[in-house]
């Protein structure tokens, strides 16, 4: 996984995502957790947690897998993406000490979930991608238990860490930065191709359940003509039944002085995808009712009926089908 280069410096290079990294002795690659220590790069965030919480799986967000269950949601430090818009930059762009944050085993953190009555575990705040050894720690004990585990991920990771850690998940939310390959390379210091081949590998060589979250910068992602080639894009590698989450923006980091989602702007990208023939499409960052709730694909019947991320109404049968024609709603459910 780890490939010496050929120099008298004994750099070694990082294949844990496609930035390569070539790093020194002593020296820590651009996610702040893989440090080559002269033999070996070494994994220095296992188990140190920066934030733990209990959330509606919908937070995630997960709008069609288990509703109204809860996550153990936890996050470590550090991040492999370079978005300078990051909802918790306090988290992801610091190196953080290890010794300063909590340690919670894999063991001690099934535990927790057992006794929270947690249904899922979710690895989400900073990206799994770079923690995956832990994450999958986690899974090989949490499967013992029948709590299921959740990747929200930004899915910028080779192709061996991507087989490894997607395929081992019972859920995946990939935050779609935007569907311009200049954005990514502007703002997020990465390449928006990577992230698509992994849409289409958790979609077609994983059974995880998959979601999308698109976050809507005004000005920078929001035109008509790229939300339309994503919802395109989408249609055509990942299917109609791929739930797409648009989420509001709101000032942050390198972006303070961009102006938060307009709810209009959220219904134009909303309009965009039904229009394009998406099944389920959601509005987020914002209390929207209308644009939260589950539609019958094929009847347009209120299915699951939504205020923020909680279900006010749960209308399908025992068999996940519409009340009114029969028609099963995709996603997995209770």
């Amino acid at each position: 996984m780890y490939n010496f280069s050929n120099t008298d410096e004994q750099i070694i290079i990082c294949d844990v995502c496609p930035r390569r990294c070539h790093l020194k002795k002593g020296q820590n690659g651009f996610c702040f957790i893989r440090c080559n220590t002269g033999k070996s790069i070494e994994y220095t965030s296992y188990g140190h947690i920066t934030a733990l919480a209990v959330d509606p799986v919908e937070k995630k967000p997960l709008f069609n897998f288990y509703p109204s269950s809860y996550a153990l949601s936890l996050g470590t430090y550090g991040c492999n993406m370079g978005c300078k818009f990051c909802q918790n930059h306090k988290i992801t762009k610091f190196n953080l000490n290890p010794n300063d944050l909590l340690y919670i085993s894999p063991q001690m953190l099934v535990r927790k979930a057992r006794e929270m009555q947690c249904q899922s575990i979710a690895f989400t705040y900073n990206d799994p991608v770079i923690f995956y050894e832990y994450v999958l720690d986690v899974s090989k004990i949490a499967i013992n238990y029948g709590i299921k585990t959740v990747a929200v991920s930004a899915g910028y990771a080779q192709k061996e860490i991507r087989k490894k850690l997607f395929t081992k998940m019972d859920a995946v939310n990939i935050d779609l930065k935007a569907f311009s390959s200049d954005f990514y390379k502007r703002n997020c210091a990465a390449e928006l191709s990577v992230v698509l081949d992994t849409l289409k590998f958790i979609k077609n060589d994983t059974n995880a359940w998959l979601e999308i979250t698109n976050l809507i910068i005004e000005g920078e992602n929001d035109s008509p003509d790229e939300l339309i080639n994503m919802c395109e894009w989408i249609v055509m590698n990942l299917g109609k039944n791929v739930p797409l989450h648009f989420s509001a923006f709101h000032p942050a980091y390198k972006m303070l002085h961009n102006k938060a989602t307009s709810s209009s702007k959220l219904s134009l990208a909303y309009d965009i995808a039904r229009k394009t023939g998406l099944n389920y499409v959601y509005v987020g960052n914002i209390r929207d009712i209308e644009k939260s709730t589950t539609y019958c694909k094929e009847c347009g019947s209120i299915l699951i009926e939504r205020d923020w991320f909680k279900v006010i109404s749960n209308k399908l049968n025992k068999n996940a089908k519409c009340p009114c024609c029969g028609c099963t709603c995709d996603g997995i459910f209770i």
